[in-house]
């Protein structure tokens, strides 16, 4: 049997994904046992009271949250594996869970410029490697694209994570140019600038587009729009981090290189759902079909919102989005099933029909040609999410 401790913040669900992770591993495997300690524990009692109550326990191993300060090396000493969980820095004695969180920001930066903003923000800590280096490969690549720099709004990290400074992202939100987009440093920060939002009354995504990261699918979407995130491969990383334990306990390896959290994808809802322009009345348009995707859309339907010419109204929609308007409503309803196989169980037919995919009966063939893969493999790579 395995004796794990799990020292991190339950707030979130990034720790319960990492455990689901390892609980993949176990299977057909020895038992393992967890005991999770809050973050809190270490605050109170120091890491010496980790260390102590790891040996009273006879722990194997512990996955953490340790402070930059924490000697982390007093684990080995007293027989325990130790990983650590990327808190403030990386450790240099220990491997870490930890990711190309530079990667993420420039995918975070593609995928908003992509959306046609020409204003940008990012929301964060100053000094987590997670935030920091998410925040520097978002500046670097809209740098590279010939954007000016992103707004910055980075405050200081507490003990307490999850309490946010409101006051202070409504005084920022308040300064900034409109439309524009932010990207947080994750969901939690995310769904701050989300509130501060509707405290001001601002429009959510034609005003301030937001971007999160984690894809905690409750964070996501309780939240009012619900959030676009970046979805990571955490239970990826459980496993792989059980591996590891295990293989180092059994002789098989003494240490080992750092755990990756894989980049998995931009999970779209509706705090990003639309497509910036200057030309209001195709804004107002594209407002319309993302409120209203899954209901039938004729042309003439449109016509009655804007004082344009069908024909005006088609080629202009075209000059400003690169499509024409069938093909993007189609786009909105292809990218609202992929989601929804992801967060549902709701059988591949009914989910055609409620993204208005009407012709149910080649849906699943429309879908791997434009997805690359039928829609119950799309579930089953995405929404399993090990390895």
């Amino acid at each position: 049997m395995i004796r794990l401790v799990l020292l991190a913040d339950f707030s979130e669900t990034y720790p319960t994904e990492l455990l689901h992770g390892i609980l993949t591993y176990s299977k057909g495997r020895e038992p393992w046992v967890v005991s999770r300690m809050p973050a809190s524990f270490r605050v109170e009692n120091g890491l010496k009271g980790v260390v102590e109550w790891a040996k009273l326990w006879k722990a194997d191993a512990i996955i953490g949250q340790f402070d930059v300060s924490d000697d982390v090396g007093m684990f080995a000493q007293n027989g325990v594996v130790a990983v650590a969980l990327d808190f403030i820095k990386r450790f240099e004695n220990v491997p870490n869970i930890t990711a190309d969180y530079v990667y993420q920001g420039r995918q975070a930066a593609d995928f908003l410029i992509g959306k046609g903003f020409r204003n940008f923000a990012f929301y964060g800590y100053k000094s987590a490697v997670w935030s920091s280096e998410r925040m520097q490969g978002f500046i670097d690549q809209l740098i590279s694209h010939g954007h000016r720099p992103p707004h910055l709004l980075a405050q200081n990290m507490e003990t307490n994570i999850w309490c946010l400074d409101i006051d202070t992202v409504v005084e920022w939100l308040s300064s900034l140019p409109k439309p524009i987009a932010i990207f947080a440093c994750d969901d939690t920060h995310a769904n701050v600038v989300l509130e501060a939002c509707r405290l001001l009354k601002l429009k959510v995504p034609s005003e301030i587009a937001v971007l999160g990261v984690d894809n905690d699918e409750i964070t996501c979407n309780l939240t009012d729009p619900q959030l676009s995130s970046i979805s990571l491969d955490i239970r990826g990383a459980g496993y792989n981090t059980a591996r590891y334990i295990d293989s180092v306990l059994h002789g098989e390896k003494s240490s080992g290189n750092d755990i990756i959290v894989d980049f998995l994808d931009i999970v779209e809802r509706q705090s990003t759902n639309i497509l910036m322009t200057e030309n209001r009345h195709i804004l107002k348009i594209l407002s319309f079909l993302h409120q209203h995707y899954a209901e039938n859309l004729p042309v003439s339907r449109l016509i009655e919102m804007v004082p344009m010419s069908r024909r005006l109204l088609e080629n202009t929609f075209k000059e400003e989005t690169g499509t024409t308007i069938h093909q993007y409503i189609m786009e909105i309803r292809f990218e609202r099933m992929k989601q929804m196989l992801v967060s549902t169980d709701i059988p591949v037919a009914d989910l055609a029909i409620a993204t208005g995919l009407s012709d149910v009966k080649n849906v699943a063939r429309i879908f791997r040609k434009r997805v690359g893969v039928t829609p119950l493999e799309y579930r089953q790579h995405h929404g399993i999410r090990h390895k």
